[in-house]
């Protein structure tokens, strides 16, 4: 039996902003609300994770409890799709509290932001968000710890030090270990904040050092684990729904006759869908509950529905793209206007100007969404593989009509995430099937047809961008209009035009020493539910102006490395607000300035790494691409081969990550190369085309993801080191926008085909 240091908090009332809304509303209109408030008392503006809803919990009575056996037992309280988190921030608890790594057991948090704080697992913001916090629980652990042991030794507290898991008098060499100082350690008054003593950074045992244990590792590659689509509970029902093939349609009427035939079928119902927006509501649809999964997706097949399609019946892709173009030719409201770039592109001798388009793409998470509920006693209880488990909490409870505290959400691994499980419609829907069967268990499975159908998708994107040349080439006027569907559609019925955190992902805030620059974002509708990707917007901004560099540099005749390090210029630190980028990634402008001494050195050190500039064999090339995005600087350069036919192969990437101080060293170069395969994967093959309002692409046949034969060979990541002198930034996202603008400049290379409409398939076979 373990003695915890956990002691029960009296359950808190929620806020409740929004009864069964998305977090990412509650947050836009917490964020509105608490700027007036600010406006109104003076009250400085709050950054990082102090500014996300539920904020940070420090309480290490809640995060660490220690057994009498000696195990620490150490809470995750962000959610594992394979970054390694359960892994990392306990890492950070145990080398603070000086707890032998081996003998530390996380424990998975179920959602309850009043006790955890902020869960939103998105945004590459866990390890930045968290790290001091959890060093700071740490310390308060090993300080409770010390005073136990110097109390029962009746010694001072400074005779007395932790080291790996015991307490050790150092006048007379005793020793207590952790179990034994468990029940005392947790009656001892908890350590003020400014009282906290961390350990120097020269001391850590574990952070920031290779090869740690993984706690996650093991079971994943055994296939062990347990993801959502893997719960069984007693009694269940497993549902698939047939949902609107078009967003926004509904049914008008169905016959479920033949359905109720198929063996192990049990029930068809019909699930309501919600008004505009969509925010994180179901999509609505016809239920087939049953026995086993085959059965319902049986009876899901011999359902007849008519469908009333709505207002998106019409949408095709290929047309869109033509009203993007269009409204990408026409002036719009600037987002940033520095300088008179207007005036100089209408008066310059030479103009540029290009066009990049960007199709909608899936997730397509591995393990495709799934969800149990089950209601017992007016109390849901769900588990299910989601990023922000408050959002859950609060859609399942507004759906339901019951009060959150009346629902618990079991946090279970997921099998990817990329943004698509930050939305909890399907949770919703396993809830509100269990409430239709009284209670009784339901599992929902989502078939990858299902998921590539009605995903929210990452936006199509047009950018345009126009360059005004002085004699040396060298751009003295940059007007880009990025045109594209914006997430806020999911939050605003109709909303369009760019959201200030979409043009700050590498739009409005690219610090080039061009004293003209102005930024468009014309408004376009959304067709589609839009949702965030991994690395959001970065992606189409960071596709277009990278590729645009690169055609620049090509057009004055100069080296692409070099003519990026002079568009950054010299070394200098830059207030992001200075250049009208007011969301900095939620960050402090002041903790957070866009450093181009760190630009310029990720460029100068991939370049390097890479052999910038070597002679290559007849249809190699070079490309390079840079990105700053959540607050991390990243320099790729692809090495890319086109043979004779088009095809392509990658044989060598090269990738410098600059996140400031590193955690787990492991963890940053393994999610690096997940995201340099991803970016390959989406440049190369990754679209969803929309004809008559349906997704035509169905599974992975015709969605296809990069198979382990086409991946690019060998994978080289290179990270700065960097003391506690400078903040952690993302690690998760960073990477992927740089992929895509690399290897089409490694075509141009190679071939001297510019690519500027993705996914290159078989553009190179023409």
């Amino acid at each position: 039996m373990s003695q915890s240091l956990i002691l029960d908090l009296p359950d808190l009332s929620r806020r409740r902003l929004l009864k069964g809304m998305g977090l990412a509303t509650g947050l836009a209109l917490t964020i509105s609300v608490s700027g007036l408030v600010r406006a109104a008392t003076g009250e400085p503006k709050k950054y990082g994770g102090d500014a996300m809803p539920g904020g940070l919990k420090e309480d290490v009575l809640v995060f660490v409890s220690i057994g009498t056996d000696g195990i620490v037992n150490i809470v995750a309280h962000r959610s594992e799709m394979g970054q390694g988190v359960r892994t990392s921030l306990p890492l950070v608890v145990a080398d603070e509290m000086e707890a032998d790594w081996a003998r530390v057991n996380v424990v998975q948090a179920e959602g309850n932001e009043a006790r955890y704080g902020n869960q939103n697992t998105d945004g590459s913001r866990s390890m930045r968000h968290h790290f001091e916090p959890m060093r700071r629980i740490g310390a308060t652990a090993r300080m409770m710890l010390e005073a136990a042991a110097a109390a029962a030794w009746s010694v001072p507290v400074s005779e007395v030090q932790a080291r790996q898991h015991q307490v050790i008098h150092k006048p007379s060499g005793k020793t207590l270990g952790y179990g034994e100082l468990a029940t005392a350690a947790s009656k001892m008054p908890i350590p003020a904040k400014e009282d906290l003593q961390l350990k120097p950074a020269s001391e850590f045992r574990y952070i920031g050092k290779q090869n740690t244990r993984n706690i996650d590792g093991r079971k994943i590659v055994t296939g062990t684990t347990h993801y959502g689509i893997d719960t069984k509970l007693e009694g269940m029902l497993h549902a698939v729904v047939a949902r609107p093939p078009v967003f926004g349609g509904k049914v008008k009427s169905f016959d479920a006759s033949a359905a109720l035939k198929v063996p192990g079928v049990v029930k068809v119902i019909e699930l309501q869908g919600s008004n505009l927006p969509p925010l994180f509501h179901p999509l609505g649809g016809i239920a087939v509950l049953a026995n086993n999964t085959w059965a319902a997706i049986k009876g899901r097949e011999a359902l007849k529905i008519d469908w009333d399609h709505g207002a998106n019946a019409a949408y095709d892709s290929s047309a869109f793209r033509k009203t993007m173009e269009e409204a990408a030719r026409k002036p719009a409201k600037a987002m940033r206007d520095t300088g008179d770039a207007a005036g100089v592109l209408a008066k310059a001798k030479q103009v540029f100007s290009a066009e990049y388009y960007q199709p909608h793409i899936a997730h397509a998470t591995m393990e495709p969404p799934a969800a149990t509920a089950r209601i017992v006693a007016g109390k849901c209880e769900a588990w299910a593989c989601v990023q922000d488990p408050q959002a859950t909490v609060n859609a399942v409870a507004g759906h339901l009509g019951f009060k959150p505290e009346h629902v618990r959400v079991n946090v279970t691994l997921l099998g990817g995430g990329f943004g698509r499980k930050s939305k909890p419609d399907f949770v919703v829907e396993a809830a509100l099937l269990s409430q239709a069967m009284d209670g009784k268990p339901v599992k929902v499975t989502w078939t990858r047809e299902d998921d590539l159908h009605h995903d929210y998708y990452h936006t199509v994107s047009l950018e345009r961008i126009e360059a005004a040349l002085d004699d040396k080439g060298m751009p003295t006027a940059w007007l880009h209009r990025t045109t594209a569907p914006t997430i806020a559609s999911i939050f605003v019925e109709n909303a369009q035009g760019g959201a200030p955190f979409e043009l700050g992902m590498g739009a409005v805030n690219l610090p080039f020493t061009i004293p003209n620059m102005r930024v468009e974002s014309p408004p376009v509708p959304a067709h589609t539910r839009i949702g965030w990707f991994r690395s959001v917007s970065n992606i189409p901004h960071a596709f277009a102006t990278q590729s645009f560099v690169a055609e620049l540099a090509h057009k004055a005749g100069r080296d692409h490395r070099d003519y990026l390090l002079d568009l950054l210029g010299p070394a200098r630190k830059v207030d992001p607000d200075s250049i009208s980028d007011s969301w900095n990634y939620g960050e402090s402008p002041e903790r957070y300035p866009l450093d181009i001494g760190r630009m310029r050195h990720v460029v100068e050190l991939a370049t390097q790494k890479a052999g910038w500039g070597r002679k290559l064999p007849k249809g190699h090339g070079l490309g390079l691409a840079f990105c700053y995005s959540f607050v991390t600087y990243v320099a790729a350069v692809v090495e890319l081969v086109v043979s004779d036919d088009g095809e392509i192969s990658i044989p060598r990437v090269d990738i410098a990550v600059d996140c400031g101080p590193q955690v787990n060293p492991d963890r940053i170069r393994s999610q690096a190369e997940g995201a340099c395969i991803m970016g390959a994967s989406l440049a190369l093959t990754g679209e969803i085309s929309f004809k008559n309002g349906v997704a035509q692409q169905n599974n992975f046949h015709e969605y296809q993801v990069m198979r382990i034969e086409e991946a690019p060979r060998d994978i080289h990541v290179y990270l700065v080191d960097h003391g506690l002198d400078v903040p952690l930034g993302g690690v998760g996202e960073p990477v992927t926008p740089t992929i895509a603008p690399a290897i089409c400049n490694a075509i141009f290379a190679a071939t001297g085909k510019r690519i500027r409409t993705l996914p290159i398939r078989d553009q190179l076979k023409a």
